[in-house]
């Protein structure tokens, strides 16, 4: 990695919030370091959302997801990024209580990653917490319409926005995050209708998943765009298929293994002559 590319300035909240209605805002998950590397050049915001506990950690939705886990992930995401804005989702149970127990555990999300800014699902309740955290420095993004967090009330991920009372809750939602001080606000699964008129009504930009292309920019899960998973939301677009390019590369390894064709003599260490004849990848990596 070039001197050029390690002194890369991050970018911060008040360029995404900069970016209201210009060019479009690229934001995709990212939970690992490796992953995070790959995206960092073309993202302008990476979120290491609470999605991992269902896309790394197996679990059936984000409930289960853990302070612990959400810092684990952040300081990976940190240490492969370099110029994307890192914001760390906050899980369920951290930050709904009231805003000092919300501070308390938003300080050590970005004390222990180094993360720029927190993400709360955004209940009209929460505007207070929001206001209160950006008053003592902390950047915070909201994330209102189907918010995965509220999933054992609504009794599964739904849509929102298809009726009037709906519509008018998401958009009081959004705009309590907007007064509140939030420099962006995630639009999830509402009515197509919905997301521009919410685009319009805040300050802030917002950010959609199964929304609008009219937003200010776009969120996918990484994974899911990858094509890792068999079944994918309606709105996600699968940009590579990934999972099947992995059952065959497995499927060629099992294969080689079994007939004892891997390793062959190219993946060997051949000692002779009283010198060591290694390869040159193994010559040069200082931990072989």
């Amino acid at each position: 990695m070039s001197a050029q590319r390690q002194q890369t300035q991050r970018l911060a909240a008040p360029d995404i919030t900069a970016r209201k209605g210009k060019t479009p805002i690229v934001c995709l998950t990212a939970y690992t370091a490796p992953i995070a590397e790959l995206l960092d050049d073309a993202c302008d915001l990476l979120l290491v959302g609470d999605s991992v506990g269902m896309v790394v950690h197996g679990l059936p939705n984000t409930v289960g997801v853990t302070l612990e886990m959400m810092i684990l992930h952040g300081q990976a995401v940190m240490r492969g990024s370099k110029q994307a804005m890192v914001v760390v989702d906050m899980p369920f149970g951290t930050y709904e209580a009231g805003a000092e127990l919300a501070f308390a555990n938003a300080t050590r999300l970005l004390k222990e990653t180094g993360a720029q800014a927190v993400k709360v699902e955004a209940g009209a309740y929460v505007g207070d917490t929001i206001a209160y955290l950006v008053k003592r420095g902390i950047p915070v993004m909201g994330h209102v319409g189907l918010r995965p967090q509220a999933v054992n009330v609504d009794g599964r991920f739904r849509a929102k926005g298809r009726t009037k009372e709906e519509r008018a809750a998401v958009l009081a939602e959004a705009k309590a995050a907007d007064d509140a001080g939030a420099f962006a606000i995630v639009v999830e699964g509402v009515d197509e209708t919905l997301a521009p008129e919410i685009t319009a009504a805040v300050k802030a930009p917002t950010i959609g998943i199964g929304a609008s292309a009219k937003c200010d920019g776009q969120i996918l899960v990484t994974d899911d765009m990858l094509g890792l998973f068999e079944w994918t939301p309606k709105f996600v677009r699968r940009y590579a298929n990934l999972k099947a390019e992995i059952d065959k590369a497995v499927a060629s390894y099992a294969a080689d293994v079994r007939a004892r064709r891997f390793p062959a003599a190219a993946e060997t260490y051949a000692l002779g002559g009283g010198k060591a004849r290694l390869p040159r990848v193994a010559r040069d990596d200082k931990h072989s």
